[in-house]
């Protein structure tokens, strides 16, 4: 009974699901880099252009979306560790400059690039806390 156990959760905290679970719901990976004047978001899109993908800023949220296509051609048997199908990133934002945001796209690298704001968003309101 004790190795029907062992079998059945072998794979579960161990590295070997690890990198299928991150690939497949954390994709694409991306690099933020924040300073005094600009955000900056690097997404990692190998094997995709430009025409695959699209960025919106909504709500102080930006979201990065896609479908990366499978280039399997012929028949027979197959395997593979790489991913294809539809995407969706979304990173909240927070003292930008929305209206001026740009986006480039370079050897499978998307980079967006935010200007920082010196005033807060508009639309948040901070709420005091008082003690009782």
């Amino acid at each position: 009974m004790n190795r029907l156990f062992d079998d059945v959760f072998r794979g579960f905290g161990s590295t070997s699901l690890s990198p299928l679970m991150e690939g497949r719901f954390s994709w694409p990976k991306v690099e933020l880099s924040d300073d005094e004047k600009m955000l900056t978001i690097s997404a990692e899109l190998p094997g995709m252009t430009e025409k695959d993908v699209q960025v919106e800023i909504a709500n102080g949220v930006l979201t990065i979306r896609g479908e990366k296509k499978a280039e399997r051609n012929g028949e027979g048997k197959y395997f593979t560790e790489r991913y294809y199908g539809a995407f969706e990133r979304q990173i909240p934002l927070d003292n930008v400059q929305e209206d001026k945001a740009e986006a480039s796209f370079n050897n499978g690298v998307l980079t967006v690039s935010l200007p920082k704001s010196d005033k807060p968003r508009e639309g948040v309101k901070r709420i005091a806390i008082h003690t009782q």
